[in-house]
This record gives C-alpha cells, structure tokens and sequence, in this order.
C-alpha cells in the first residue's frame, strides 16, 4: 500500500472513530459532569452513589456479571480441557455443537425459558404429573428476582466466546513445559493448577472479559424478564428523559468506568507478559484415545452441556408452535398459524427487510474499512499501526449499550449530529452503529489472513511494474478471500440480530429491525409472545447457516474474533 493511501486510511479511521466512537462517549460525559449553566459539577454522578435505587442497580449488575463469568468458566475450561486432550467418538460433530447457544440472541431465548422454567411452566407441570411437587405448590426455578434466571442465560449463551479462546490457548501450550513439570513429579490438579492454567491466562483473560462486559451491560435478558433493578435497564428507561435529567448520563458514565476499571485490573492481574513468556509451541500437544468409558464420559460433558445450552432453543420452537401453553408439560395445542399470522404482522416483515438493510450496509463498510486496516495493520510498517489496532478493537471492550446512549445524546436538538437523530429516521445512526460494533470481527479476520499469506507474492507483483493498490486486489485480496467472506458472515449476522443498538435508537415502528419487533411483540397481550417466537425461530436458523459457514472456513480462529 502506498504512503499516500496508508495515510489516508489514517484519516478516514481518525474521523470514523474520532465522530462514532469516541464523541459521544465524550458527550456522555459531559452530561454527567456539567450543569444546564455549563459548570462543572460531580453532583449527578454522587447522587449515584447516594440513590439507594442506582446502588442496588450496580450491585445486582455486577453480581450478575461476577456469577455469570464464574458459570461461564465452569462450563468453557473443562470443556476445552477434554477437547484438547482427548479423542473420542463423536468429538468433532459435539465440538461443533458447542456453537449452538451463539445462534439464538439470549433475549429470545428468555421467552422459551420463561415457558420451560417459571412458576406455571413445563418444568412444574411435569413434577405435579409424576406426583413429586403437591398440588398448588410451585418452585421459582428462575431465582428469587430471576436473578439466576439471567445468569444462566448469559452463561449459556456466552460460553462458546471463553471456549474457543480456551481452545486456542491449549492449542499454542508447549508440550514441553507440561511434561518438564511432570518429570519433576508435578503431576495432576497441581500440573494444571501451577503450570497449565497460568500459560492458557491470556486465553482465558481475553474470553473472559468480553463475557464479564456483556453480562455487565445485558440489557435484553433483565427486560423480558423484568429485573428492573439493574443499571441497563434503568439507563434504558431513561432514555426517555434524556433531554432533562442528567442522572441517565450519570449512570452510563459509572458503567463505562466500571467495565474500564475492571478491564484494566484483570489485565493488570491476569494479562501480564510473563503468562505468555513461553511463546507458542514448537510441537503441537498430541491429544490421546479417551478408551470406551473415558470416551463416554467425554461425549457425555459435551451432550450434557449441549443439551443445557438448547433448553432455551427448544423453548422459543415449542412457544412457536403452541396454540395454548399453560400449566401443561407440552403445549395443550399445537399451530403453524403463529409464522403465518407474523409473515402478516405489521412488525415483521418490515422488521425483517430493514434488519437486512441495516445489516448488509453495515457489513459493506466493515469489510471496506477492516481490509484495509487490516493491511495497514499487518502490512505496513508505521510508528501508529498498533495504535490504530488497538482503536479498533476497541468496540468489543465498550458495552453497545454505552454507545447507544452516547448516539442519543450526541444527536439531541442542538447538538452538531442533531441531523443524525433517530427518533426522526434512525437508518444511517443504526448502520453505523452495526457497523462500529462488529467491526472488530472483520479486522480481525483479515489481519490473520494477511499474516498467512507471505508478502513476497505483493513485492514480486509490485516488482513486474504492479501498483501497490492493484498488487492487492488483484493478488492479496483473491487470497485472503476465505478470511473476508468469514468476517464478513459473523459481522452481517450478529449486525442482525444486535439487541442494545436496536432496542434504544429504534424509536418509530416502521424503523424496527428484527430485535426491536421481537421485544414489541413480546410486550403484546394475546399472541404476541408466540409471533415473537416464532420471528425468533427464523432468526435462530439464519445465523446457525452463517456461523457454520464461518466455522467451516475459519475453524479454531473463530476464536480470535472475540478477543480484545
């Protein structure tokens, strides 16, 4: 690439992230340190921390998050553990399925999972059946304020991200060091404990914040099923008061210090150097035969967390085809009239055409402007590449429910975007939205594509009188095509079913994208729950086709995607 286009992609990024990204956090803060006179002030931003409502809101946010990490772990390590160390029958078709959960945004699946597991659902149906629960009596399977509730769906959900950094980091240990400790008679839990989990800590950090921040931020899951006292869904209700309360402001700035206070301590305590000083491997570790009741044990692990995962898949099915669902083990009534009503509905198929539209514009300027990163990123020598990469993995590290609000404030009337302001038309707020956030996935992918491909074939194109622009579309780009085509599958697909971006700057029904028309749907008396599912249900089936396709062109990658 040439110095006049390597600057270039400078400036465009710097005005991209400088307007998008950085400026309305930087509003944000302003309306939570200043006044309606402008004075400076740390008046709101106290009352926070004085409101016993906002206290009991950041509380619960970050036990939510504490909890479903700790759930997450529990559930990634053992089995990244099993798939790095052991073959076993059935291993690679349960390895995929360990993808499942990320198929199904964890709003919808709380839909199925209310049917399945609340006080008048399946689960409490069936133990009357068989005579195990009296008549009358009922268990809160879902937690006293369904706080349980919502840390099992975001550990379900998220458990894939911490898996296949986990995986990769086994994958890039060195034999060696394990098997220098078992010499030394370090053997066992301790082997693990003293040797192999410090190594794998940069996997294990990079999951595990991302899982941290958006349990942090979950922001669909408390709205279905109304756990109120949690500080996104009190920024959520205040959206509405934007214009004149600046505590909205005050909550969203203690959220973004939150999740940056926290992201530099776990760097600081588990992402030091010294974790990785031993490199990658210089042989691959050998997995070995798990034998016939090893190798059942194994399958058993995936199948059972496979299983788990599925409960709320299978509830949004069986609410989608429920005619009736109430107090009875399986619906009372089976109908295909609810996909048949929604393909009716004044919600959904427009939902469905502007989710397209938003996605699919999003993803064209993702791939444009990641390539291109990318290269500047992995190609180019300049003092400021690993500064412009770190910006732009930056989105994963700042909740899209901060963004969101920052997009709202940042385009109130007055302000210099007020142009941009979503309550009159939120098109080009809402693909650019998309567009920031998913971003980092394409960058990504095609910073690990040009790393695999050697440079030398651009020089010998650029050497037989090939411009450097031409040198990369006519050889770089043909060969890094797989790695584009699978960020660019992972950035479309999570851009359709985004849920904080959709849920606050979707303000006017004919602008819904999918998400947005769900929640609208859940919120209906009648069959609008069932519609729901049943719009959740296609939503489910068209990102299973497209993180398949990106698993089946970026395999053990995949995992770095989702790191920060």
């Amino acid at each position: 690439m040439s110095r006049r286009l390597t600057y270039f992609v400078y400036a465009a990024a710097t005005l991209f992230f400088g307007c998008f990204l950085l400026w309305p956090i930087a509003q944000t803060v302003r309306g939570a340190f200043f006044d309606a006179n402008g004075a400076f002030t740390f008046a709101f931003v106290a009352e926070v921390f004085r409101n016993r409502i906002y206290l009991e809101g950041l509380r619960n946010a970050f036990l939510l998050a504490v909890a479903s990490t700790a759930v997450t772990l529990a559930i990634a390590l053992p089995l990244a553990f099993v798939s790095d160390r052991f073959d076993f029958a059935g291993k690679k078709i349960l390895s995929a399925l360990v993808l499942v959960p990320m198929i199904l945004p964890p709003f919808v699946g709380a839909i199925g999972i209310k049917y399945l597991l609340g006080q008048m659902g399946a689960l409490n149906a069936l133990l009357h059946h068989l005579g195990l629960l009296s008549p009358g009596a009922t268990i809160d399977w879902l937690g006293r304020g369904r706080f349980w509730g919502v840390v099992a769906l975001n550990a379900l959900h998220l458990y894939p991200i911490l898996y296949l950094n986990l995986v990769a980091a086994l994958a890039n240990l060195d034999p060696a060091m394990e098997e220098a400790a078992e010499n030394l008679g370090c053997t066992g839990a301790r082997k693990f404990r003293k040797i192999t989990l410090p190594l794998i800590m940069p996997g294990l950090f990079a999951g595990g914040i991302i899982v941290f921040i958006w349990a942090f931020t979950e922001l669909g899951v408390p709205l279905v099923f109304d756990y109120a006292r949690v500080t996104p869904v009190q920024i959520f209700y205040g959206i509405k008061e934007i214009a004149g309360n600046p505590f909205p402001y005050a909550l969203v700035v203690v959220t973004l210090v939150s999740t940056a206070l926290l992201y530099l301590a776990s760097k600081l305590a588990f992402g030091r150097a010294h974790f990785a000083s031993a490199g990658k491997a210089t042989t691959a570790s050998a997995t070995r035969p798990a034998g016939a009741l090893g190798g059942f044990l194994c399958a058993a692990i995936f199948g059972g967390v496979t299983l788990l995962a599925l409960m709320p898949h299978v509830g949004v099915i069986l609410v989608s085809l429920a005619g009736d669902w109430y107090q009875s083990v399986l619906p009372n009534s089976w109908t295909l009239a609810h996909y048949e009503h929604g393909l009716g509905h004044s919600l959904t198929v427009p939902s469905i055409i502007n989710s397209l539209k938003y996605a699919s514009l999003s993803t064209m300027a993702d791939l444009v402007f990641g390539v291109a990163i990318a290269y500047v990123v992995v190609r180019t020598t300049h003092a400021g590449r690993h500064l412009l990469d770190a910006v732009a993995m930056l989105p994963l590290a700042v909740p899209g429910l901060v963004l969101a609000f920052g997009y709202m404030s940042m385009t109130q009337e007055g302000k210099i975007f007020a142009f941009l302001n979503p309550t009159r038309d939120p098109t080009a707020l809402l693909i650019i939205a998309y567009a920031i956030r998913r971003l980092p996935y394409v960058v990504r992918s095609a910073a690990a594509g040009l790393q695999q491909t050697s440079v030398t074939l651009e020089e010998a194109a650029q050497n037989l009188g090939s411009s450097p622009l031409r040198a990369l579309r006519k050889i770089t780009l043909p060969l890094i095509t797989a790695n584009v085509v699978a960020g660019g599958l992972l950035a479309f697909s999570f851009a359709m079913l985004e849920v904080s971006d959709s849920l606050i700057l979707a303000q006017r029904s004919v602008d819904f994208p999918i998400t947005k028309a769900i929640y609208e749907l859940f919120q209906l008396l009648g069959e609008g729950r069932f519609i729901a599912s049943a719009l959740g249900v296609w939503a489910m089936a068209f990102l299973a086709l497209t993180i398949f396709g990106a698993t089946r062109i970026l395999g053990k990658k995949l995992g770095a995607l989702f790191r920060l």
